[in-house]
């Protein structure tokens, strides 16, 4: 109990899939049907009377892209509201589990003697598009959401079976009162809480500070409240210079200056800049020059929300900011700069070094879990395939599992019989053996066929020979973010089974042959045949 402990603990939330157990589902039923126009002018009245923002904040103008509550569908106002219900669940439960946490160190005796610092790590996400989603593997895939399908699942949401996340319009909420989403570098997207607890350490518990600070303040911070210095070697390897600044006098004066320098931003092609007080920010679009973005100038000691753009008044200091950005962005080793969307981003992971950049991977268990980061890419055609020894007397349990009910794949044995499912947002493709498979050695393949319109030519071998075939309408290059399982499956693919479903026998391996990526003069010709017959 004398030894000093340090906790980094980085929850899910408030990351989609928004899920939260029922009893916090039911409590937000129909709390949010007034919309979010409504509940956005709530927020910030509430915002100026606690003092979280200064009382001449201005709301920013609604974001390109988010309709009027009135104007949206039945349906629409339906499936939005009943997400952000799911938002507000599962917030309120993560709340319930930081309770739980402080009143462990207060049960043992240390709430009294730790320094506890609560901060989110961006503002509220951009992928569920303008409608929100049912499950966001969808947004990744760039597949639009059919909402008139999706409010028939309504009760789902929020539940094991959604991977759901909110529309814009509520995330425009979330960020109150500024502008645009996480990705950005606009207020909407870097500007977060940041709650300090420190008992004894502060001079004016429950004072609000304006001060600018970021993310990389907080080592130093810490490291700076204990008395230690910054290592300048850790196990023979030079460290990287800390780049941010301690807080600790904030602590002792709520109207103390950080001396900082500058503060640079870059997310995905959207860049900005902080220097005393002001910040040069643009808003980049997929794709087009970078000579062509648009820089706006705020002046965010006097303009909270970035509500007041002043470059036009002001040239040269805008001038003189984004030359800083470029030295930045230099220094920092941000350049070149890449604007591919995340979409583009996940598509090209095969870069070398990376799991993903093989076009063989071979598996020896026991290994499970596998990490989605970690997986054979499956967009294209692929070839799996299972050495295995199959028991006397046969049984039932997972091969090869990847994903879990709201998309993947899986191949598994059940009643003796081989079975390979295809899980497309609940579109399921199966394609299942004749005959029960015989005991002994045995070398099982699932072989997958990219089709010129997307979908896909599914052939299930055993050794060597074809026992079924299927037609799977459409493939998807990101099927899942919840990795994979070999010889078990920890969250179902489809209702055949309960987890963890661990197969009996033996697998000796399991190999993946995926065949190499295009030429990009391949691939773009590729693409613009199939666009031509669309």
């Amino acid at each position: 109990p004398e030894r000093p402990f340090f906790l980094y603990l980085a929850f899910g939330a408030m990351h989609a899939p928004h899920q939260a157990p029922q009893r916090y589902l039911d409590k937000y039923r129909g709390k949010f049907d007034s919309g979010w126009d409504v509940a956005r002018e709530e927020w910030f009245a509430r915002q100026k009377e606690m003092g979280i923002v200064p009382p001449e904040t201005k709301l920013a103008p609604r974001n390109q892209g988010v309709r009027p509550w009135t104007e949206l569908s039945a349906n629409e106002r339906a499936f939005a509201a009943r997400l952000q219900e799911a938002f507000a669940a599962m917030l309120d439960h993560t709340d319930h589990q930081i309770g739980r946490l402080v009143e462990s160190l207060k049960s043992i005796g240390q709430w009294e003697n730790t320094l506890f610092i609560l901060l989110s790590d961006n503002g509220a996400s951009q992928e569920g598009g303008a409608t929100g989603v049912f499950d966001e593997m969808k947004w990744f895939n760039g597949i639009p959401e059919d909402v008139d399908a999706a409010v028939k699942r309504l009760d789902d949401i929020g539940g094991p079976e959604s991977h759901c996340n909110i529309p814009w319009g509520w995330a425009q909420v979330g960020n109150t009162p500024l502008k645009w989403y996480k990705q950005n570098t606009h207020g909407g997207g870097v500007r977060d809480p940041l709650i300090v607890h420190f008992p004894g350490g502060l001079s004016s518990p429950g004072a609000i500070c304006p001060q600018f600070c970021h993310a990389v303040d907080i080592a130093p911070t810490v490291l700076d409240v204990i008395g230690i210095p910054a290592p300048e070697v850790v196990a023979g390897v030079p460290q990287m210079p800390v780049h941010g600044v301690s807080l600790k006098p904030v602590f002792e004066n709520p109207a103390a200056v950080i001396e900082r320098d500058s503060q640079f931003f870059e997310m995905l092609g959207h860049r900005g800049i902080w220097k005393d007080g002001w910040k040069a920010v643009t808003r980049h679009k997929p794709g087009t020059p970078f000579d062509e973005d648009q820089w706006e100038l705020y002046h965010l000691a006097k303009d909270f929300s970035e509500a007041d753009d002043l470059a036009a008044q002001e040239p040269e200091r805008l001038k003189e900011l984004v030359d800083l950005w470029w030295k930045e962005a230099e220094r920092q080793g941000a350049l070149p700069l890449d604007d591919r969307n995340a979409i583009g981003l996940f598509a090209a992971s095969r870069r070398a070094g990376m799991p993903t950049s093989r076009d063989l991977f071979v598996y020896y268990p026991p290994v499970s879990h596998i990490v989605s980061d970690a997986c054979p890419p499956v967009g294209r055609g692929w070839r799996m395939t299972v050495d295995m020894l199959h028991p006397e007397g046969g049984g039932d349990g997972a091969l090869v599992s990847r994903g879990s009910i709201n998309s993947g794949f899986i191949l598994y044995v059940k009643s003796g019989r081989l079975h390979f499912d295809y899980n497309y947002f609940h579109e399921h493709t199966r394609v299942v053996s004749g005959e029960a498979l015989s005991s002994g050695s045995r070398k099982v393949e699932v072989v997958i066929s990219r089709r010129a319109d997307g979908g896909g030519d599914v052939s299930l071998l055993v050794d060597g020979v074809e026992v079924a075939s299927g037609l799977i309408p459409r493939l998807v290059f990101l099927i899942s973010s919840l990795g994979m399982d070999i010889g078990r499956s920890m969250a179902p693919v489809n209702r055949d089974y309960v987890a963890p479903f661990a197969y009996p026998g033996s697998i000796r391996t399991v190999t993946f042959a995926v065949p190499p990526s295009q030429p990009r003069g391949e691939a773009v010709a590729h693409v613009r045949a199939v666009e031509s017959q669309q």
